[in-house]
């Protein structure tokens, strides 16, 4: 077509994936908003401008489109159901993108025709012909084109026409192609088109001599191939050994002393026949050499002979750890059990549920000593993999057995005292569950046969004393959980602390610190001192850190050629730990209206939590701050439901509810909180606010709290009684139904503190709360003489205050009304 019947507005279609080059026929599929654009082609001269666009979205911009396009002739259209279509165009001229035309059907474009100049120069003639040559060096080195298009090639002798031709063959990509479609000069053009073709050829040659190199290497190996079964066969002539038979006897052998199951042995010959038949140079071969290994070395019969002497036990158990007595009154039953029955009892899957540093893990140890059994220990925190425990599947590469039957093997014994540590720490994620692959191993009616994925044979795992640690329950699956029998381990008290820094922290620390020669000597009154100045933990790690502390000190001293001072007495934990990091804040606290002290349970052991109230003018509306979970929001709506149900009984006005807002903060609001034993904390600070009486200090709540006003029993009451020690509590009010738990406990760890018991709220509010009248800092009840009520709250002055010289003056605060408070 004369490019000048070409319109000078034509519709535009924008290019994505290809750019369309002059005198090429090209395939187009066509959908969505650009089918407006080829219908307007087909309505008027078949003229389609098509530009390149390479940015992802799919709104036109007219600044991301390509300054030089296309102005192509639509053959053939073929329609499909969609409304999309597929159109065969024929490339005319290059054409300059001018600006867009507004149209309601489709985009339309002003398009400048760009004429080419015509050069048949020397220099021109020069390039076709390299560019000839090039285009056999390439088909030389593998790098076909059509035949049809070599013929058409050979027939052009415009430059412009056979870099474009050629450009459109290389299979390059969208914005080279563009890139060449830019360059209008032909011999230029066809000058880049030389360039790219010779780096074409250049990767083709380094491809060739890679290919050469692969296959001299195949060559050599089937040479080595064929040398090594001339050697088999020299070698059997003269009666050498081979060494690969050698091996396959030496499994064999080994094969026969295994005292393996019978459809375990039924596997392995089947493997070792095939192993039999592999060459070494095979890959498989060093997966079944592997897979046999295992096999043969694992102690399906081999068991550790068990110390059934329990009073030696219960020495050794005594020698390693301070108290514990239901651990270890649970490890002789075992041995017990064992020494009734040897043969066919199952060993227990303990958990060891408590603190960190209450001696968990340690345990494990003493209890593999007092049985005379193997001890292995793996972490569990932090796996994600459910390979991990049942191992991988042989067909993929580098598949190993899972941990479980790899430390098994690596001990020699079938019946090892197995420590799975922080079992409530697993994770999981793609790879799978772990904590559902422990299903399998610590079911004792299961575990006889176990089966690892590497193995996939049988394996006994009952006759190993699992023993798996944690330090809370929460986060265990209820299927793991009902596999294991909870053993708590719970913190312990200031007088065992002492007795375990005598008897263990001590000498450990001074036989690691080098002290040897010159001990220090810990007066108890630095003991304590450091327990309650230092630390404030349910076990005794940071402890056993404080102690190490004065021993590389005093070792530091004596390196110095310093005289140290062997005698370890308060003043001098002063000076070598520097100031205190706890304080009793309980003992040294006031009391205070609206706040009360709860006691918690947490990971680490008990703890103390204040519980503020306060009030506000508003409109009935509860606010809960401190990072409270779901329990514990639900706790304080029950204990404010108590106290607006019994408000005239406990004196206060029922119109107060009406016209307040209320907000309960638990400080420290990073933390977060919840459990079901803060209700009647809550409850008595929302009372204490609303009466004005003071909540004693030194007394410390824990109980849940219906709204009938009973108090529900708690867990953790060890913990929390330590923790109210700890915090300097005089006084503990605990449910009633929580009585038998602490009458069961060591008197030592009660200590000084006073255990009171309630069954309602009444009897908490009876013990925490101070006499209502308070008169500059002390409490006294006096006469009321009722004032008229106000709507807004009566103010006293201090002036006012001092006025009142003969009759104590009665002020009708909002908050009360049967009683006054006077300030």
């Amino acid at each position: 077509m004369d490019s000048r019947r070409i319109p000078d507005i034509v519709p535009l279609v924008p290019l994505r994936e290809q750019v369309v080059f002059p005198h090429m026929i090209s395939s187009l599929h066509v959908k969505g908003d650009d089918m407006g654009a080829v219908e307007r082609a087909l309505q008027d001269q078949r003229i389609l401008a098509l530009f390149y666009n390479g940015q992802s979205s799919p709104r036109f911009d007219h600044n991301q489109m390509a300054e030089i396009g296309t102005l192509c002739r639509i053959n053939q259209v073929q329609r499909f159901n969609e409304g999309n279509a597929k159109i065969t165009v024929e490339g005319l001229v290059r054409g300059r993108l001018g600006t867009c035309v507004p149209d309601s059907h489709c985009l339309m474009a002003r398009v400048t025709v760009l004429e080419e100049p015509l050069d048949q120069g020397l220099v021109a003639q020069t390039l076709v012909q390299s560019v000839y040559s090039l285009l056999k060096v390439a088909l030389a080195h593998g790098r076909p084109l059509p035949g049809d298009v070599m013929k058409m090639v050979e027939r052009i002798e415009e430059p412009g026409r056979l870099a474009d031709l050629i450009a459109v063959y290389l299979g390059l990509a969208p914005a080279v192609q563009q890139r060449m479609l830019e360059i209008l000069n032909p011999v230029e053009r066809l000058k880049e088109v030389y360039l790219i073709l010779s780096g074409e050829i250049q990767k083709q040659q380094v491809r060739s001599e890679i290919q050469e190199e692969v296959s001299r290497k195949i060559g050599k190996n089937q040479k080595e191939y064929l040398l090594r079964e001339q050697m088999k066969q020299i070698q059997k002539e003269l009666g050498d050994d081979d060494p690969r038979q050698s091996e396959i006897d030496e499994f064999r052998s080994r094969l026969e002393r295994t005292q393996m199951p019978s459809d375990v042995l039924r596997v392995a010959e089947r493997e070792m026949a095939r192993f039999e038949r592999l060459h070494p140079a095979s890959p498989e071969y060093g997966v079944a050499r592997n897979y046999l290994e295992y096999l043969v070395e694992l102690p399906w019969n081999r068991s550790s002979e068990d110390v059934l002497d329990i009073p030696r036990a219960q020495t050794i158990l005594d020698e390693d750890h301070f108290d514990l007595k239901e651990v270890k009154e649970r490890i002789l039953e075992f041995l017990a059990v064992r020494s009734l029955r040897p043969q066919g009892s199952k060993g227990p899957i303990l958990c060891f549920v408590g603190a960190p540093g209450v001696g968990k893990t340690s345990l494990g140890r003493s209890i593999a000593r007092a049985l005379g059994r193997s001890f292995i220990r793996i972490a569990l925190g932090g796996m994600k993999d459910e390979a991990e425990v049942r191992g991988h599947r042989r067909t993929y590469i580098g598949a190993m057995p899972g941990r479980i039957v790899q430390e098994i093997n690596r001990v020699g014994v079938n019946n090892p005292v197995f420590m799975l540590d922080e079992i409530d720490k697993i994770g999981h994620d793609f790879r799978g569950d772990p904590s559902s692959a422990l299903l399998e191993v610590l079911d004792p009616e299961q575990n006889n046969t176990f089966r690892d994925h590497y193995l996939d044979v049988p394996f006994d795992l009952s006759q190993v004393m699992f023993i798996t640690t944690a330090n809370t329950l929460d986060p265990i699956p209820a299927a793991l959980r009902d596999r294991l029998e909870i053993v708590r381990l719970s913190g312990y008290g200031d007088e065992e602390k002492e007795q375990i820094a005598v008897r263990y922290l001590i000498p450990k620390q001074i036989e690691e610190n080098g002290l040897q020669n010159a001990p220090p000597e810990f007066h108890p009154e630095a003991l304590r001192a450091i327990i309650r100045d230092y630390t404030r933990e349910a076990g005794v790690r940071h402890l056993e850190r404080q102690i190490a502390g004065i021993c590389r000190k005093l070792a530091k001293e004596i390196t110095l050629g310093l005289d140290p001072q062997r005698q370890v007495t308060v003043k001098r934990v002063g000076d070598l730990l520097g100031p205190c990091t706890f304080f009793a804040e309980i003992a040294e606290d006031v009391d205070r209206i609206g706040v009360a002290t709860g006691l918690a349970w947490t990971e680490s052991g008990g703890d103390i939590i204040f519980v503020e109230v306060t009030r506000m003018p508003g409109r009935k509306e509860l606010t809960l701050t401190g990072r409270l979970g779901d329990v514990m929001q639900e706790s304080a709506r029950t204990a404010l439901s108590f106290v607006r149900t019994n408000a005239e009984r406990l004196g206060i006005d029922g119109e107060v509810f009406e016209r307040s807002d209320f907000h309960v903060h638990v400080p420290a609001g990073a933390v977060p909180k919840d459990g079901p034993s803060a209700g009647v904390t809550l409850a008595v600070a929302l009372v204490s606010l609303l009466t004005g009486r003071p909540v004693r200090r030194r007394v410390a709540l824990t109980g849940e709290l219906t709204l009938s006003g009973r108090v529900l029993p708690v867990g953790g009451v060890k913990e929390k009684i330590l923790a109210a020690r700890r915090a300097g509590v005089a006084t503990a009010l605990l449910p009633r139904r929580n009585q038998t738990q602490v009458e069961a406990m060591d008197k030592g760890i009660i200590g000084d503190l006073e255990i009171q018991y309630m069954e309602t709220a009444d009897d908490a509010l009876a013990t925490a709360l101070l006499p209502v009248e308070r008169v500059r800092g002390s409490f006294t009840r006096f006469p009321c003489i009722p004032l008229p009520m106000s709507d807004r709250p009566f103010e006293l002055s201090p002036q006012r205050i001092n006025s009142c010289k003969e009759q104590p003056l009665c002020v009708p605060l909002c908050v009360l009304s049967s009683c006054c408070v006077l300030y």
